[in-house]
């Protein structure tokens, strides 16, 4: 029966996140290609460099990835919350379940790690190369 809602859940979570990742894939964003009518002196096009939009694309990347595995740890703490609730005593789910939440908690952690290592690499690109 854990089993079985353990599946479900799994094929649910996996369902969200394609779902996210399509959504996220899909949605029209603005680029903003109208031209300018004023032309700086000794340039050749309007635009910009480039710099900014690659930050802030880095920066909105980690930013979903970081909300995703964040809210699959959540889950996964949550089952193993019920798995230990319903072990009854059984020592190997009990253990089964404390190993969950404590995978799910250390996955979380190297998630933020991850994050501020990705945050402080794109701060540093900030003034260009």
């Amino acid at each position: 029966m854990i089993e079985n809602i353990l599946q479900k859940t799994h094929l649910l979570v996996a369902g969200l996140a394609v779902f996210m990742l399509f959504a996220a894939i899909t949605a029209p964003s603005p680029v903003m290609a109208q031209a300018s009518q004023e032309i700086l002196s000794g340039a050749s096009a309007t635009g910009q460099d480039g710099g900014p939009e690659v930050q802030s694309s880095i920066q909105t990347i980690t930013n979903i990835l970081l909300f995703i595995l964040g809210f699959v740890a959540v889950i996964a703490i949550v089952i193993g919350g019920i798995m230990y609730a319903v072990s009854g005593g059984d020592a190997g789910k009990t253990k089964a379940a404390k190993d969950t939440i404590l995978y799910a908690v250390i996955g979380l952690v190297v998630a933020i790690l991850a994050y501020a290592i990705v945050s402080f690499i794109a701060g540093s690109f900030e003034g260009g190369f």
